[in-house]
């Protein structure tokens, strides 16, 4: 079956099932037939979890959203998501103004827990009652999509029965793995510098800003070449970022960067309409993005880690980049 008849035979299955089964998007509902064929091979999506976030090293966490907002329309960027904690927000404040606002400015909202456990500390019973908290605030929403992403990246460590228990209630919900594929540690970028910040360094923004959308892209790049040996072929990348003070500061420059690297920049609902994000890939360890796992399954040899995610390597480029300290060694 070639990949067009595969997507027009979701399409038929779609039309067939409860909507609450299929609200997320089949490629032809998002992306008209023509285009999907010329789909070019590095497309990307963007994603933001933590929403909201705490206070960050610059900015004032009041106003990041709407800085926030501004970049991604100023950088043409349609339609990313937001993956939301309902535990921070409290009934008509600022941040259920900021959800609301995200939502408006054309992107979509989903669920990462009430409250974002640690599913690796948290019995399934008890994770699976956290996801139901948050999404009766959720799921009548505008822009809401039933997609529900782990805390941490964490779909239960070495405990398979925990990983299937949580994966059949997902099912039974009706909720989809929001799966991410690229990561460059972007929280880990964001506390490295509010400890600089706190501790009165020196930093220097411009290597700030180079050193977050390198890093970045280079996540990027990464994934697509790990998935060419995972799976042999392209797919819809998701880039996992979150809401803080870099990305509203920097969002445009990495945009740019992406797409002077060839990256397309797709909406979130064409990425996941991609049959890849069904998967539920079997490892020893059940953690990290899609594509890692993917590799792992399929006994891909080589590197299958993207290195700046260990936290000793970006410590080491953050310390000799943006506060100068000795030379950094790539």
């Amino acid at each position: 079956m070639t990949v067009r008849a595969l997507f027009l035979a979701l399409a038929l299955v779609a039309l067939l099932l409860p909507e609450q089964v299929t609200r997320r998007l089949t490629i032809d509902q998002v992306m008209p037939p023509a285009a999907a064929t010329e789909m070019p091979k590095k497309r990307i999506a963007l994603s933001f979890d933590d929403i909201p976030r705490g206070a960050g090293a610059f900015l004032d966490p009041d106003n990041r959203p709407a800085m926030l907002i501004a970049a991604l329309r100023d950088a043409d960027v349609e339609q990313a998501v937001f993956f939301v904690n309902p535990g921070r927000i409290a009934s008509g404040d600022a941040h259920e103004a900021s959800v609301e606002a995200y939502v408006a400015a054309g992107h979509v909202i989903a669920d990462h827990t009430y409250s974002h456990p640690r599913l690796s500390g948290t019995s399934a019973d008890a994770y699976l009652a956290n996801i139901d908290r948050a999404e009766a605030w959720l799921k009548d929403r505008p822009g809401y999509r039933p997609w529900f992403r782990y805390p941490y990246l964490d779909e239960g460590g070495r405990n398979k029965a925990k990983r299937d228990a949580v994966r059949t209630g997902l099912a039974e919900r009706g909720l989809a793995n929001g799966y991410v594929t690229a990561d460059g540690s972007d929280w880990h970028i964001e506390q490295l510098a509010i400890d600089a910040r706190r501790a009165g360094r020196a930093i220097d923004m411009d290597a700030l800003r180079d050193l977050y959308v390198e890093t970045h892209v280079l996540s990027a790049e990464f994934s697509y070449n790990l998935t060419d040996r995972a799976i042999g072929r392209p797919i819809p990348q998701v880039l996992l970022l979150h809401e803080t003070d870099l990305a509203a500061l920097f969002i445009g420059d990495l945009v740019r960067a992406l797409r002077d690297k060839g990256w397309e920049i797709v909406t979130i609902d064409a990425a996941y309409a991609d049959p890849i994000y069904d998967e539920r890939p079997d490892t020893p360890i059940a953690a990290g993005s899609l594509v890692e796992m993917l590799a792992w399954e399929h006994k891909v040899t080589g590197m299958r880690w993207f290195d700046r995610n260990e936290q000793a390597v970006g410590a080491r480029l953050f310390r000799t980049r943006v506060l100068h300290q000795g030379e950094a060694q790539e």
